[in-house]
């Protein structure tokens, strides 16, 4: 079968004839329809340092897909071949502390698709069957192809109250851009997203932003008095990994406001720790979707009428993969999908 692989520590990826996999006791075989591309594939691609650390080779990449049941494994119980499914694509032990307490996304032995195991950027792939996801008839394959940063978006969104709060999101890549529009769908009263590119920014008015700001150009405060903000924001998405983002989001956060943390911030980031503590702030890291809720909930927010379709920007075949790679390094884009 055809799969993008990596296979030598440098930057670039191959499409590689690899031997078809079959699926073991438990295990689900995915004939994959259509996959997008993340952040983490982006790494891999350019073989940065955390590729260098995180990935052994070689291995086929890529964790977001769609794609219809082929196979079954003994002991597969919920899913039949012609199936469409998705699927999470974190694999937990099932028997740590926060496992057998109905805290899979804290595993903390996880084992990532596409990271330490072959992934969806094949024509095949095998999962275990408790990762398997059904994708509702109501919902586009498109859709469901990018069900991973969707939970996301959606895991940080139902981080914390949300209706008529004034959020701030810092960065408008796919995942802020979709935040933004599953803010506003739960009831957020003010959605203002930053980033320093003005693509990305139209895209999350697009998606419902009510503000989108270039921080090199304009000030986040001169939009309070049109959108009635009277000491600060209530939430705060921090999407960007920017640590200047990451302050200035401190610095508009009112009294008692919540910060969920999923873009990952360098190792030497500094922060001011005084308008942490003096101002009553709650931090939480966001790693995933919490298993299985946020997949519910995401599946029904879709069903109930959230429309995250204009984030796809691209569609490319398998086979011209290196130019999806090349629209996402451009930074001009949303989601980019592959097709199978």
């Amino acid at each position: 079968m055809k799969a993008i692989c990596k296979t030598h520590p440098q930057a670039g990826l191959s499409l590689e004839n690899i031997n078809q996999p079959e699926p073991s006791t438990n295990e689900v075989l995915i004939k994959i329809l259509k996959t997008a591309i993340c952040g983490t594939d982006l790494h891999i691609y350019k073989w940065d340092e955390w590729a260098q650390n995180n990935i052994k080779l070689p291995i086929t990449i890529g964790h977001e897909f769609v794609g219809e049941v082929a196979g079954v494994g003994n002991g597969v119980t919920h899913y039949q071949i012609g199936d469409i499914v998705s699927g999470e694509g974190h694999i937990t032990c099932g028997y740590c502390r926060n496992c057998r307490a109905g805290q899979k996304h804290l595993c903390h032995k996880t084992v990532g698709i596409g990271i330490h195991r072959d992934g969806a950027f094949a024509e095949y792939m095998t999962i275990p069957e408790g990762n398997v996801w059904p994708v509702h008839k109501d919902i586009e394959t498109d859709i469901a192809s990018f069900f991973d940063p969707l939970g996301n978006a959606v895991h940080c969104a139902l981080s914390f109250e949300m209706v008529a709060e004034d959020v701030l999101i810092t960065g408008a890549g796919p995942i802020g851009c979709i935040a933004a529009a599953v803010c506003k769908k739960i009831g957020a009263r003010n959605v203002v997203v930053t980033d320093i590119n003005d693509f990305r920014l139209k895209l999350a008015k697009t998606m419902g932003a009510d503000a989108a700001i270039n921080i090199q150009t304009e000030k986040i405060i001169d939009y309070y008095q049109d959108l009635r903000i009277d000491s600060g924001f209530d939430i705060g998405l921090e999407m960007s990994g920017n640590p200047e983002a990451l302050n200035e989001m401190v610095h508009h956060l009112y009294h008692g406001g919540k910060i969920a943390l999923l873009g990952i911030l360098p190792n030497d980031t500094t922060i001011a720790w005084d308008k942490i503590i003096f101002k009553g702030l709650h931090l939480k890291g966001i790693y995933g979707r919490e298993m299985y809720e946020t997949w519910y909930k995401m599946t029904q927010l879709i069903r109930g009428g959230l429309n995250v379709s204009p984030i796809i920007t691209h569609r490319f075949s398998a086979d011209k993969f290196e130019n999806a790679f090349e629209a996402i390094e451009s930074g001009n884009c949303g989601k980019v999908i592959m097709e199978w």
